[in-house]
């Protein structure tokens, strides 16, 4: 489970609640029907009409990546795991990698060790392996679209919302109690578009493209690695490339799990 969505969203309704009781607003006008369905009902007809079906079918899968965290390969472990790789195909030729191939947890690098053994040029490699990243990519960037429209359309929803409410007040303007009890009550709409849209559908969009590059860079690392085995650097070599992409504090952590193994 990603903590972060979850420590958010809770913050966010911790937020709005304590900060509506603190300026003497009675929670339960949140609990407002017709607002609700404006925004959550309009806003999901919004983004139905503004995307194809194949996207809109990928939302559950978003929302999973969304709460939850993302099994990935620690960079560390991939500078080690290359080395290792280059050790050995400068021992024992490329063609020894094809055992390595079923041992490779993740399919990209499984296919990228399967283009070195097939005896592809680097250049082949290279291209075929940043293209998939591209696309994947751009399968990312389609799903981030789909919060980021929902957080455009929930605000403006949430002014239509309010504005539906003030003509059902100004309707009839005979009791003055009812009327400011309506009025307060139209506003709702407002609350919630707002919320929903700078709270969850934007925040949840950046969630899914801070997610994307991790994996991109994580990608793009395995695309130097095989190419540097490819071209038969040594594992030192191989490890001071990809040290490149590992953080200070990731450098500091490496070189002292070397000193302690």
């Amino acid at each position: 489970m990603d903590r972060t969505s979850i420590i958010g969203l809770l913050l966010g309704f911790i937020a709005i609640g304590v900060g509506m009781i603190l300026k003497g607003v009675d929670v339960a006008a949140l609990i407002n029907p017709a607002a609700i369905l404006i925004i959550l009902l309009g806003t999901t007809a919004a983004v139905i009409i503004a995307f194809p079906s194949s996207t809109i079918k990928t939302i559950p899968g978003l929302l999973k990546i969304i709460f939850t965290e993302q099994k990935q390969t620690d960079n560390k472990e991939l500078v080690r795991y290359f080395s290792e790789l280059a050790d050995l195909t400068r021992k024992e030729g490329l063609l020894s990698l094809e055992m390595k191939i079923p041992e490779a947890d993740d399919p990209f690098t499984q296919l990228g060790l399967q283009l070195v053994v097939d005896g592809h040029p680097s250049e082949y490699i290279r291209d075929l392996l940043l293209e998939k990243i591209e696309a994947m990519e751009r399968r990312h960037e389609e799903g981030a679209a789909v919060f980021t429209q929902a957080g455009t359309y929930a605000p403006t929803l949430g002014v239509l919302g309010a504005v539906v409410g003030l003509i059902a007040a100004l309707a009839d303007m005979s009791d003055t109690d009812t009327l400011g009890y309506a009025i307060s009550s139209a506003f709702v709409a407002t609350l919630l578009g707002i919320f929903t849209g700078y709270v969850m559908w934007h925040p949840f969009a950046n969630k899914l493209r801070e997610k994307s590059k991790k994996e991109v860079m994580q990608k793009e690392m395995i695309v130097e690695g095989i190419l540097s085995i490819t071209n038969g650097n040594s594992s030192r070599m191989v490890r001071e490339k990809l040290s490149s992409y590992l953080s200070t504090k990731e450098l500091i952590e490496l070189e002292q799990e070397d000193q302690d193994a």
